[in-house]
């Protein structure tokens, strides 16, 4: 019975995650295209395939540029996201020298994982909850 409680819980959490993740994409459209690179990239990189992100990682940085130039929500304007989108921005640049410098693929791999892990802290920001 515990475990059914705790799964309902979780499966719960999970679904209001997916549901905040498509508002935030249906409300910032920035965010929804720089999300398609990302997944097109960032998945194939885990597996070792690094070739998405070596012949797309100008289009990446050009997304997380367009992101904070993009008309971000009222909602959105936090300075926490902005924060982050602007880092976002800066490792996608970084990012795109280490691919033009033929940087090894460890390096990559480093690079864009923490790229995707600031996309994803984006996204969390935008479904929180605002005091």
């Amino acid at each position: 019975m515990k475990h059914l409680k705790l799964f309902t819980v979780l499966a719960l959490i999970f679904v209001a995650n997916i549901v905040s993740a498509q508002s935030t994409f249906d409300k910032w459209p920035a965010v929804k295209e720089l999300h398609g690179v990302m997944s097109e990239t960032f998945h194939p990189a885990e597996e070792g395939d690094l070739a998405p992100i070596k012949t797309r990682s100008e289009e990446m940085m050009k997304k997380a540029a367009d992101l904070l130039k993009s008309d971000i929500p009222t909602e959105f304007r936090t300075n926490a996201i902005l924060a982050s989108a602007e880092r976002l921005q800066i490792q996608s640049k970084a990012l795109n020298k280490l691919v033009k410098a033929n940087a090894t693929d460890a390096t990559l791999v480093k690079s864009i994982t923490d790229l995707h892990d600031t996309f994803h802290e984006i996204v969390g920001l935008c479904s929180e909850p605002k005091k």
